[in-house]
């Protein structure tokens, strides 16, 4: 499990307190938790589709904001492009070839 703010430190006193907390964990990872992965959306925002529509609107404030003021960019902005596939644990060999990829282009 990932870690999280409220990461239980003590244990639990009983199966229905971790099953409890689990479910508290659930919610927060699913609906509140931005990830890196996918652009820093949450996981129901990509099962909704609405990953696209939050992506596109953050390029434009960052377009925007670059064109306002220019002299706070030294290079590109933040790539919010939409991401297409996502693996919860990529095997090694698959990192290196994807990695090998992206250097090639």
């Amino acid at each position: 499990m990932k870690y999280w703010p409220a990461w239980p430190h003590k244990g639990f006193a009983s199966l229905d307190e971790a099953r409890r907390w689990v479910r508290c964990f659930i919610e927060w990872y699913s609906h509140q938790h931005r990830h890196s992965g996918i652009r820093f959306v949450t996981p129901a925002q990509r099962h909704k589709g609405e990953d696209k529509t939050l992506l596109a609107k953050r390029h434009q404030v960052y377009q925007a904001a670059r064109e306002c003021h220019p002299e706070r960019w030294s290079g590109k902005t933040r790539d919010w492009s939409w991401v297409d596939q996502v693996h919860l644990n990529p095997d090694r060999h698959a990192l290196i070839t994807e990695t090998d990829v992206l250097l090639a282009a």
